[in-house]
């Protein structure tokens, strides 16, 4: 049975997150460092911190992860949600687990008045393009960084 839970009651899943997190980290080549593993798991359990995680556990199991905040939106005054990472076991997926993480958020959202969920992938990320594309509607803005 798949299960969603909250980072913060699944203090015994660390070692299984950060094997997640390493995932992602490589999928999108940005190397992981012990202080970034630290830093973020010490934000996912900070009640007073902006971003907040969940873990698909499969038969007890860790098998995909989704963090998400809270986004201020000026031009609408809304508040919305942003997904920052998601991410499933390779070995996972195909079995609706990023589907059930999505729509976890989704859930927060609408329990948080949050207007929309948006989220970000890289254009070539093809798979999971086709998940998003079923379960929401691409943007026509464009992404920009700036590095000061």
């Amino acid at each position: 049975m798949l299960e969603i839970i909250p980072i913060p009651q699944a203090p015994q899943h660390r070692g299984a997150w950060q094997a997640l997190f390493q995932g992602y980290g490589d999928f999108y080549k940005r190397p992981m460092t012990v202080q970034t593993f630290d830093t973020v798991w010490a934000w996912l359990n900070d009640p007073a911190h902006e971003v907040e995680g969940v873990l698909a556990v499969l038969d007890g199991r860790p098998v995909g992860l989704a963090h998400f905040r809270r986004m201020p939106r000026p031009l609408y005054g809304a508040e919305v949600g942003f997904l920052d990472d998601l991410f499933v076991d390779p070995a996972c997926r195909g079995h609706k687990v990023g589907e059930r993480l999505i729509g976890h958020v989704a859930d927060v959202a609408r329990n948080r008045g949050w207007a929309t969920v948006r989220w970000l992938t890289a254009d070539d990320n093809y798979r999971a393009r086709t998940l998003y594309d079923r379960v929401g509607a691409k943007s026509h803005f464009n992404l920009y960084e700036l590095v000061p």
